[in-house]
């Protein structure tokens, strides 16, 4: 009977859970490195910034999916290490030490920026980090020695070892090396002690912390860890564009990384790519089927606005689990496939009596 729970514990925190994981996931990984010699140089691009939100998402995911902390000024550390990069990229700091202390250093802010974290949570932290994001967007516009001020700054392509990644091709492989890195980190990370103390404290402070979890501890470590990984985001953002402003980000920044977590599945690692593939296509989506409108609602200037709150509403009210969520009830539905019963997804509505729970 003992060797019957280790071996279901061994397969519970296993990485694959079993040989169809590995040969998919190793299918798409082998489709994504030979990307480049199967796109154009266009959606070439626009996969690299699939994969820089990607890493965004994971951080933001890690903080609001797993351990339920809200934050609406997370554009702020994005910010934080497009700039230490940019910085340090110009005193002539190689790139993987830029890119260490621009990780490094957002970790420290998000450690900050944890602090109220441990007195409020819900809708006052998230005020307390979109304070947050307008105070570093101003530090940002008027640090004009340093940042170069509402005029913006410019960064040269990263240097490796030597070796100048002067085309598209090299640093999409660069951010797909890195997005794996920080995928299987916080694969990893999940299926550990803290990432388990994570998702408690997402569950139920009160049942966490009886269970012995500190709480303020893990908070903060939480906090740490996301803005280190919106760093890495970061730095790489500044690279691709090779010019960064204060307005780049701003609150609708937040917004939009906020939109993406949520659209592809709060509490999903698969939700962080997700959303960034519908971040990334439904501008060009919108842009597409816009000539086919009527004048006055194709060129009308707040149209992609409208999009996006429709969609967020459509999937709050129908799908609140994300498109990570849909696919789980299609495979499933796949799966019983003929014995599936109608209505059996129908989604069922719980309505939490207290707030002692939380």
């Amino acid at each position: 009977m003992r060797f019957i729970f280790k071996t279901d514990y061994a397969q519970d925190i296993r990485l694959a859970k079993h040989g169809g994981h590995v040969f998919w996931y190793g299918l798409l990984l082998a489709t994504l490195l030979v990307a480049p010699w199967l796109l154009a140089e266009y959606w070439l691009a626009q996969l690299t910034f699939v994969l820089i939100y990607s890493i965004a998402g994971l951080g933001l995911m890690l903080l609001a999916g797993f351990t339920g902390l809200f934050s609406l000024g997370h554009a702020a550390f994005l910010g934080v290490g497009a700039y230490t990069q940019a910085v340090l990229t110009h005193m002539g700091v190689p790139f993987p030490i830029a890119l260490a202390c621009a990780a490094g250093l957002s970790a420290a802010v998000g450690l900050v920026v944890g602090l109220p974290a441990l007195r409020v949570k819900g809708i006052y932290l998230g005020m307390a980090t979109l304070s947050f994001g307008f105070i570093v967007e101003e530090v940002l516009a008027r640090w004009e020695s340093v940042t170069g001020g509402n005029a913006g700054m410019h960064i040269k392509k990263p240097e490796l070892f030597g070796w100048v990644l002067d085309s598209g091709d090299q640093f999409y492989w660069l951010c797909l090396g890195l997005t794996v890195v920080c995928t299987l980190g916080i694969l990893n990370l999940l299926r550990s002690p803290t990432g388990r103390a994570f998702v408690a404290i997402r569950d139920s402070e009160i049942s966490a912390q009886s269970m012995g979890i500190h709480l303020a501890y893990y908070k903060t470590l939480s906090f740490s860890l996301s803005a280190a990984l919106a760093g890495i985001a970061g730095a790489l953002y500044a690279h691709k564009l090779q010019f960064i402003s204060p307005d780049q980000f701003s609150l609708l920044q937040s917004i939009d990384l906020l939109l993406m977590i949520v659209i592809g599945g709060v509490g999903s690692v698969h939700g962080a790519f997700l959303g960034a593939m519908f971040l990334i296509s439904m501008p060009q989506l919108i842009a597409l089927f816009k000539d086919q409108l009527p004048a006055t609602i194709g060129q009308a200037p707040g149209l992609q606005a409208v999009v996006y709150g429709a969609v967020v509403i459509a999937f709050v009210l129908f799908e609140p689990q994300g498109l990570y969520g849909r696919w789980l009830k299609v495979r499933t539905y796949l799966q019983m496939f003929p014995f599936y019963r109608q209505g059996m997804f129908k989604r069922q509505k719980s309505f939490q009596k207290s707030d002692r729970l939380k």
